[in-house]
């Protein structure tokens, strides 16, 4: 029988399988609030292992570690999507973990994921299963170039996707993909021409009461999120199609926790479906400082089914952008004392040892009364940042 979370007699504490900059966000809410967390990661001192005395280094793959880290955890939950549901099997006959196997076995894989969106009635690109070269040539000729080509699988930032821009593309991407010593199963989806890439953040408890943050507008730059602008600038019916949209995904998995739900505006004003990741997500970051309810509180509320905090905003408009390892070498920045002078800017560096190009080594989040405000003092505060 799983403890019930009514019988504890200590400070609960949350288990986090990953130790990255979302734990590490995450642990810091729930420090706020009073609980304890334990932390399991392939390593020790990540971003959020060097908060805890509960930190587990020898990482979920090792039988001995997971059962310590088990034992020490009341509730358990997640920040990547990239955890065997199987393992999850084995915490679930143990502790209460969200989200759920079955909900991770929907969202893991992306081709499943399409399906089960498209299944209940959620506006998707045309996608299909390749298990073969000739799958690809089929699919350009059915739906046309160009069309993306997925890894399954433990695809993340750009890596594991592949545009086909034409046929003689098809061998090229085929080797990178299938030839090598690891080959990855693969999708095929058509090419959505849009005009803005948006995103919703959803919180979802045990007892299905849900809390649904505005639509954001990301910017992306090499398939890495680099810009969110919140709320997005866009009509007021599209930004209620988009939360729409981001709950019906939600609740087509089962899901328990938070979730981010990436979509893309087309030339006719139509919502479509992209992806949808069952952890908190950079497009909510955020939420920290302009929302009454942070993503990462909210998670915390929503694993533990307590009730939901508002998602609504405190502030007019808010900007994150996303610092980028510029070079190789220490993730320490040479200096943040300019970008400090700079009036309603939050920085958060996620205290990892090294940094490399291009590589997430914090945020900086700026309020305002418009969108075009907080950018503006958001880019400010970057051009004054150092690495």
């Amino acid at each position: 029988m799983l403890p019930s979370l009514t019988q504890l007699t200590k400070p609960l504490t949350l288990g986090i399988l990953g130790g990255g900059q979302l734990a590490k966000m995450t642990a810091h809410e729930a420090y706020r609030m009073g609980l304890r967390v334990a932390i399991i990661e392939h390593g020790e001192d990540s971003p959020a292992g060097v908060m805890t005395k509960l930190e587990f280094p020898g990482g979920w793959k090792d039988s001995a570690e997971l059962e310590r880290f088990i034992q020490a955890s009341d509730i358990i939950t997640l920040e990547n999507e990239f955890i065997d549901p199987e393992i999850l099997d084995v915490i679930a006959e143990r502790r209460l973990v969200f989200p759920s196997p079955q909900t991770m076995r929907l969202v893991q894989d992306k081709y499943t994921q399409k399906l089960t969106m498209k299944g209940a009635g959620i506006p998707t690109p045309e996608f299909a299963e390749i298990t073969t070269k000739e799958d690809l040539v089929a699919f350009g000729q059915k739906h046309g170039y160009p069309f993306v080509a997925k890894t399954r699988k433990f695809g993340y930032d750009g890596y594991g996707n592949a545009t086909i821009k034409r046929e003689t593309e098809i061998d090229m991407v085929w080797r990178r993909f299938m030839e090598g010593e690891d080959p990855r199963p693969l999708l095929a989806e058509s090419f959505v021409t849009f005009t803005k890439e948006l995103a919703v953040m959803v919180a979802r408890n045990k007892r299905g009461e849900i809390a649904v943050y505005p639509c954001v507008q990301t910017i992306q730059q090499g398939h890495i999120c680099v810009t969110v602008l919140a709320p997005a600038p866009i009509e007021d019916h599209l930004q209620r199609r988009a939360q729409e949209i981001a709950v019906a995904c939600v609740e087509a998995i089962g899901g328990v926790g938070v979730f981010g739900i990436e979509m893309f505006l087309t030339l006719a004003d139509e919502i479509v479906f992209n992806e949808i990741a069952p952890r908190p997500h950079n497009s909510g970051h955020y939420t920290i400082e302009a929302c009454h309810t942070s993503q990462f509180e909210n998670v915390i509320r929503a694993v533990t089914n307590m009730p939901l905090g508002s998602a609504k905003m405190r502030v007019p408009a808010a900007c994150m952008i996303n610092l980028l390892g510029e070079r190789t070498g220490s993730g320490v920045p040479d200096s943040v004392i300019e970008m400090l002078k700079v009036d309603d800017v939050a920085l958060h560096l996620y205290g990892k040892k090294d940094v490399r190009m291009g590589r997430k080594m914090g945020h900086l989040t700026a309020t305002g009364a418009t969108v075009d405000e907080a950018f503006a003092r958001a880019s400010e505060a970057l051009n004054r940042f150092v690495w």
